[in-house]
């Protein structure tokens, strides 16, 4: 094997270690993905559980907040009625105790219910923030996963260009470019002493009409030295 297959031999090798080590990341990426998006729609579940009882709380605070100024207004309208003589005082001393012990109840709901709304906004900051990590999470492995999947494909572009490359012998190829450069120079030396041949070589026609051509062309040239010399010329 020449030192050319070895070469590729060497980096098929280190693109298929390459790929390999690739995989499992890929693998564990992807599931890593999945997981952290079933936690963000738990996430985003909760968010909005928490959120509703914050909304509840609060409305209920609220409620307990005017029930309890209304029983305040009450007892005080009572107290007036007795004293204009509507009512007895004694009636309204009873009633009005009643009503003061009714907005002592709606003002201790009240605060029970604040400090639950105030727990469950606490919480939902919380999860939110987790939302948005969760968020960012995903975002930045998917980043990461398609990185890997285009180190795998060029990976896996370079190993396959290294086995083709591998299988080249390029001793044997180097030989045969050399055996074809060989034929094709004495293929053009042939056809030059062809060349050569047909050039140099004469048919007996056309020596025979070479021949007579120039005796016939001497004769001619003695008749015009004679007829010159009748003129006088």
């Amino acid at each position: 094997m020449g030192i050319f297959s070895r070469l590729f031999k060497v980096g098929q090798s280190e693109a298929n270690s390459l790929v390999d080590k690739l995989e499992d990341p890929i693998k564990l990426t992807e599931q890593g993905i999945r997981d952290l998006k079933k936690d963000l729609e738990k996430a985003v579940e909760a968010l909005a559980e928490v959120k509703s009882y914050a909304i509840r709380a609060k409305r209920d605070m609220n409620s307990a907040k005017e029930r309890a100024a209304d029983y305040e207004q009450k007892a005080i309208l009572l107290l007036k009625k007795a004293q204009s003589g509507d009512i007895t005082q004694e009636e309204a001393d009873r009633l009005a105790t009643q009503a003061l012990d009714a907005k002592a109840a709606a003002e201790k709901e009240m605060l029970r219910h604040e400090a639950d709304a105030v727990r469950f906004d606490q919480n939902a900051e919380k999860l939110e923030v987790t939302v948005k990590t969760l968020k960012e999470k995903i975002v930045e492995f998917e980043n990461e996963l398609r990185n890997l999947k285009a180190r795998v494909r060029v990976s896996e572009a370079s190993k396959n260009i290294n086995k083709k490359l591998s299988s080249i012998d390029s001793s044997s190829t180097l030989a045969q470019l050399e055996k074809m450069k060989e034929k094709i120079d004495q293929q053009e030396a042939i056809a030059e002493a062809y060349e050569g041949l047909s050039t140099e070589t004469k048919t007996l026609d056309q020596e025979l009409e070479e021949a007579l051509g120039k005796k016939g062309t001497a004769s001619q040239s003695q008749a015009l030295s004679d007829l010159k010399s009748k003129l006088n010329m």
